[in-house]
């Protein structure tokens, strides 16, 4: 992987989807690292390069959270684990979210994927992805 892509955790996540976006925004807002969080929509060339180190995340059409990203211990967490991995990420109080790890995994992600097969008829779907401002715009892959 490109020494350029080392560092901070990345979010990966379905550019075209009304939810994803939502919460790309929302993680951009609460971002108390300022800065440190990178974000890649699954269509990018970027996502592709990172992904092809995860077979875990195969078939994944939502969001991914990479961390520590191009180093020996990166790793990929999927669906329910990278919606609480990434609040946890912002601190307080988002991080209380943790509490839902005690939650058996096949029930958390049987509950995101109905939100995630559901997610476009409820939130919307973008043609393409929405273009970020300039200041979103370098936190971008």
């Amino acid at each position: 992987m490109p020494r350029a892509l080392e560092g901070p955790p990345v979010l990966l996540f379905d550019g075209t989807c009304g939810l994803c976006h939502g919460f790309v925004r929302f993680m951009l807002r609460r971002d108390r690292h300022r800065r440190l969080l990178r974000l890649a929509p699954l269509e990018s060339s970027a996502a592709r390069l990172i992904l092809a180190h995860h077979p875990e995340a195969t078939g994944i059409d939502s969001v991914v959270w990479v961390e520590p990203l191009a180093t020996p211990d990166e790793k990929a967490l999927t669906r329910s684990d990278a919606v609480l991995r990434a609040l946890e990420y912002l601190g307080m109080p988002w991080s209380l979210f943790r509490i839902f790890r005690v939650v058996p995994r096949p029930i958390r992600d049987g509950i995101y994927d109905y939100v995630a097969r559901k997610r476009y008829g409820w939130f919307g779907r973008f043609e393409v992805c929405p273009v970020p401002s300039d200041e979103e715009r370098a936190r971008y892959l």
